[in-house]
């Protein structure tokens, strides 16, 4: 029934869907800032025909941008340099989008301005002055930084435009190691869309070309597609390496169940658990898949998510049926495994659907969180259900064929030792066991203690970690383990740079640093927002305009039109009717105000009156270099000053939709997981056998998540989506591989606390051994994945494992030997008169082999 289900499921896997909106995934879903997005689009509506469009000032939209730089660090405002910019502008503005009857070219889809040309970064018209200046032998013409002036006196800020600048006194520039260019694309309707999305990759193409002919300058493209496309490749690149990982665990997963008795070796069972993970993974996807959801490379953590608790679960049934006795009926052993080991199995897969399941809900303000965490719930559960079904059936045909004296790959019959004796080594050797005719009556030997796992547990590793003169450096260890634990937790980091989660070696990676070596001197364009009927025409509401600006670089523009404001007010002292008629005649006639025409909203009254209910400018804050942080600080400032302020205005630019409440949105889930799992552990305190099980526990998950969190923290992880939900999962990895030790010795009666530590680990430590050899070697391949994304996910689980194996086979093990709870020693009573004899005899059913009859001492 699972193999079928997940046939069927899966089968519409084959057309699954790609999300192609990344904003839907990784900014938060209720934020701050898309209302004022809203707010501002009905204020302002984009009709940029109409305005000239400053960079990422409303919406990004459609565009190409391109940062030019040498590797020499030469000057690109020298002739040389200043020629092959304006080529390179020649060649992309020749770009052609062959459609069926048309070809598009950037004339037909660019944004115009007022006078129907295609607006152009105001760069590209310096250099065009610059170069006729040179061409007229004209010295007095002079670059300032970050506001500059053009022979048709408009002032222009080049703070975005020039990079790596070095400046005179007055702040002429000297020379400029990059410069950016931006071309902005209409997207008004899903053809327009269509071409400006293939002129984005031409012009990609085009610039990769033109660099070609032109190695000693190094260009740098990026589009408004590149993001996605990048977020996306992730997947593309990691394939091979997830097949590879899937071949060593397999490969693994074989050998930790094989032994070198061939009838009691369970090499199909260490291939069926992590087919039984597979089909699982595989079903979950296909109920995602028909219910809508789509594709995204977050998903490629859902496998190790699986992974760690799907084959822990069925090597702890392998363990199980390891203590069972050799002499019972198949179904007598199944009976006991499922006993021991699916109490403990259910109630970590009631943990994951807990803590997984509050991911998955509405409280979870990030979308790509959510979806995650709905799709491992899903995956969880039909695990479960098909360990239950699918990994029991396989385990009770394995039964048959061990009960039956059957090889456990070929299925053949062994012969008995004496007929062996005759046939040759190789042969001996590949059909090599041990008949339990062979052992004395007398002899209590456990056949499965040829397995090398159980060997070296049982006889060197549970005697060594419980060693007096051991204790002492384990306990050291420990502490120097919280000491750099803590160094890290302090230094955590909040990351909302989506470069992050992206392929390395990609567009948006090489643009990024780029961008953030040369242009970071200057925050992106803030626009600023008044959404009121103010008196722009009294004095001291300028005041006010102008106080909350101040503490940022603002563009010239804004204050000369505080300015021009004034003047207008000083010189005519006219009314408000006769004020703002002005206003409006003034900004139509002088040049220098002439873009500020779309910047403010009239409206007209009854008595034609006219009215100025909104406006807005443009502001350009400071910034340190690589301070990413200070971004952050500025939209909080802004957001507060908004607030208290007495005029009625917004901030917004289309970063602040994934900054906003970013770190609060993307600990949610984790906050809200916690909590959920420290519940439900204080809940079923009150359940189990003893509560001191949960103490533990609760210790225990706490002590592995701020290890976690440090030891991520110094290894340059920054606590973003990918992060969090990792952790989210270790949470869960934790309980799933402490909670059976801590409940064999926690419930252990009589003996030293000692006896029960090695006892425990006896039971249990194969199975954590085992699963957690197989997660490492799956882990091991994704390292080498050329993503953010899964290098992030590659330390994140690979610290989680580590950390939860050291505290199984480390920490607990030697604190438990002197902590709570305590053991007492057995108290023998001798009394040999009141000693009885009396014969068991023991009846197997006659499908069995054998019958027994045994003698018992009582």
């Amino acid at each position: 029934a699972p193999v079928l289900i997940s046939i069927l499921l899966g089968a519409s896997f084959s057309r699954y869907q790609v999300e192609e909106s990344v904003e839907h995934l990784l900014a938060p879903t209720h934020s701050l800032a898309k209302i004022e997005r809203n707010l501002v689009d009905s204020l302002f509506p984009v009709n940029r025909s109409k305005h000239r469009l400053y960079s990422d000032l409303q919406t990004p939209g459609r565009y190409g941008r391109v940062i030019i730089t040498s590797f020499r660090k030469a000057n690109m405002l020298d002739q040389h340099h200043t020629d092959l910019i304006l080529k390179l502008h020649s060649a992309v503005t020749r770009i052609q989008v062959q459609r069926p009857g048309f070809n598009y070219t950037f004339a037909h889809i660019c944004i115009l301005n007022n006078d129907k040309t295609c607006i152009v970064d105001d760069i590209v018209h310096v250099l065009e002055e610059l170069k006729a200046a040179r061409s007229s032998n004209r010295t007095n013409f002079a670059i300032t930084y970050p506001i500059t002036h053009l022979k048709d006196g408009r002032e222009v800020y080049n703070g975005h435009q020039l990079g790596g600048v070095t400046v005179h006194s007055k702040d002429r520039v000297k020379s400029a190691e990059a410069i950016q260019l931006t071309y902005y694309l209409q997207a008004i309707n899903s053809l327009n869309d269509m071409v400006a999305e293939k002129w984005e990759s031409i012009f990609c193409d085009t610039v990769e070309l033109f660099q070609k002919s032109n190695r000693k300058v190094k260009m740098y493209p990026y589009t408004s597609s590149s993001l996605k496309e990048d977020f996306q490749k992730t997947s593309r690149v990691s394939e091979r390496y997830l097949i590879t990982s899937l071949v060593l665990v397999v490969t693994l997963a074989i050998l930790c169940c094989s032994m070198q008795d061939c009838v009691r070796s369970k090499p199909w069972l260490g291939l069926l658990g992590l087919l039984t993970v597979t089909l699982a993974t595989l079903t979950a996807a296909g109920i995602i898949n028909l219910t809508g959801g789509k594709y995204n490379s977050t998903f490629l953590g859902i496998p190790f998510v699986m992974l760690g608790h799907g084959l822990y679960g069925t090597f702890e049934m392998l363990s199980s049926w390891r203590k069972t006795r050799e002499d019972q009926h198949v179904k007598e052993r199944t009976a006991a495994v499922f006993a021991d080991s699916m109490l403990s199995f259910s109630l970590t897969t009631a943990m994951y659907l807990v803590t997984f399941g509050i991911g998955a809900s509405p409280f979870t303000n990030i979308e790509a969180a959510r979806i995650f965490c709905c799709n491992s719930c899903i995956a969880i559960f039909f695990n479960y259900l098909y360990v239950l079904s699918f990994y029991g059936s396989s385990l009770v045909f394995t039964g048959y064929i061990e009960n039956n004296y059957q090889h456990s790959i070929f299925c053949r019959k062994v012969p008995k030792p004496e007929v062996l004796q005759e046939k040759p080594a190789w042969y001996r050797f590949l059909l090599t066991a041990k008949f339990s005719e062979d052992t004395a009556d007398s002899e209590e030997t456990n056949t499965y203690e040829s397995h090398l796992l159980v060997w070296f547990l049982k006889r060197y590793y549970c005697d060594w970690i419980t060693n007096t003169y051991v204790k002492p450096f384990v306990v050291l260890f420990y502490l120097v383990y919280i000491s750099f634990a803590l160094m890290g937790y302090l230094q955590v980091s909040e990351g909302s740079d989506l470069s992050n989660i992206v392929a390395t070696a990609t567009r948006t990676i090489e643009y990024t640093t780029a961008q953030q070596k040369y242009f970071s001197n200057y925050s992106p364009v803030i626009g600023f927002y008044i959404y009121e009927s103010i008196e722009y025409w009294n004095t001291s509401v300028q005041e006010d305009v102008l106080e909350y600006t101040k503490g940022f670089v603002r563009i010239s523009w804004f204050e000369s039109y505080l300015n021009y404001l004034r003047k207008l007010n000083i010189s005519t002292g006219l009314p408000k009717k006769n004020f703002t008629d002005m206003l409006r005649n003034s900004f139509l006639k002088t040049p220098q105000f002439a873009h500020f025409s779309e910047d403010i909203i009239f409206s007209k009254k009854y008595n034609n009156e006219v009215d100025v209910v909104a406006s807005r400018m443009f502001l350009v804050a400071k910034t340190m270099e690589t301070k990413r942080e200070e971004l952050y600080d500025l939209l909080e400032t802004l957001r507060k000053l908004s607030l208290t302020s007495k005029v009625k205005f917004i901030v917004f630019n289309p970063s602040f939709v994934y900054m906003d409440r970013y770190t609060s949105s993307v600990g949610a889930p984790l906050q809200n997981s916690c909590i959920s799992a420290l519940f439900l552990l204080f809940f079923s305190a009150f359940l189990v056998a003893d509560s001191l099980i949960n103490v533990w526990l609760t210790l225990t998950v706490a002590s592995v998540e701020f290890g976690v969190i440090g030891f991520m923290t110094l290894w340059k992880v920054e606590l973003d989506c990918i992060s969090v939900l990792c952790l989210i999962y270790g949470i869960n990895y934790t309980i799933d591989n402490c909670a059976p030790l801590l409940s064999t010795f926690v419930l252990g009666k009589e003996f030293t606390r000692t006896k029960w530590v090695k006892n425990a680990l006896e039971v249990h430590g194969v199975a954590i051994l085992q699963s957690y050899l197989c997660y490492i070697v799956g882990l091991i391949p994704l390292a080498a994945v050329p993503s953010n994304l899964t290098r992030t996910l590659f330390r994140c689980l690979f610290l989680i494992a580590l950390v939860t194996f050291f505290h199984c086979f480390a920490i607990l093990p030697v604190i438990l030997t002197f902590l709570p709870p305590s053991k007492k020693k057995r108290k023998e009573k001798k009394n040999p008169e009141n000693r009885e004899e009396i014969e068991c005899v023991e009846m197997v059913d006659m499908d069995s082999t054998r019958v027994v009859d045994q003698i018992t001492t009582v």
